[in-house]
């Protein structure tokens, strides 16, 4: 499956990972769209989390390349690697900060350093309590982000990569300790990314009515047969 040239958001070149003497996927090649939601599904092991790892440069392939038209060459020069918001499957945000805090980090790498040596800017702030607000975080705002669920924690993690503004967003299992509701909420606000910012979306997805509601495309990786992943359009539009 081949994109028209023009709508080529990232380009997988004969990509392979090979991860203690086993190949985890080999020769993926596809060109991913601009602006869709692409859910990476597989069995455990298939290396799902190591591909997004491999796409925002976190990990270096073993064979192939990730290319960006968007920052030019193969992925990441140190300009580019800003541009991928990743929402981690262990959350990694900073236990003492408050979740207001955490999600405003995601701002960092857009302002000079001296910007928020006294705090951060008014309208950041704002935009943060907002987004926080309408994944049901606003009562919790200023509670320290070791202080609150897992489930809470997980929200505040994607939050804080969409406030980085991202080119491309990085979801490693994002609703895996959520509710039915909550899991459409922040999935619904993944493909809202998507549709209307034109930001490409790679999300490790495990149930199959999830992927079918909210994925555009399927990558599907097999342990058992490294290089027989498939990609599988969803006809949404």
């Amino acid at each position: 499956m081949v994109a028209s040239a023009s709508s080529v958001h990232l380009s997988l070149d004969s990509l392979g990972l090979q991860r203690n003497g086993r190949w985890l996927f080999r020769g993926l090649t596809w060109e991913a769209p601009r602006g869709r939601v692409i859910a990476v599904v597989g069995p455990s092991g298939a290396g799902k989390s190591s591909l997004l790892a491999c796409l925002s440069g976190q990990l270096a392939p073993t064979e192939g390349a990730v290319r960006c038209p968007l920052v030019g060459g193969a992925v990441p020069p140190a300009a580019g690697r800003a541009r991928f918001g990743v929402v981690f499957q262990h959350f990694a945000l900073s236990p003492n900060c408050t979740l207001l805090t955490n999600v405003l980090c995601g701002s960092l790498g857009r302002h000079p350093w001296w910007r928020t040596l006294a705090g951060f800017p008014r309208a950041d702030k704002l935009r943060a309590w907002a987004l926080l607000c309408d994944l049901g975080l606003g009562p919790l705002a200023h509670r320290r982000a070791g202080e609150v669920s897992g489930g809470e924690q997980q929200r505040t993690a994607l939050l804080r990569a969409l406030f980085q503004e991202p080119e491309f967003i990085l979801a490693d299992e994002p609703v895996s300790q959520l509710d039915t509701y909550l899991t459409g909420r922040v999935l619904g606000l993944l493909r809202q990314e998507a549709r209307e910012k034109q930001r490409t979306v790679f999300c490790v997805l495990h149930d199959p009515k999830l992927v079918e509601r909210f994925a555009d495309h399927v990558l599907s990786l097999d342990p058992q047969n490294p290089g027989g992943w498939k990609v599988r359009h969803l006809h949404h539009d």
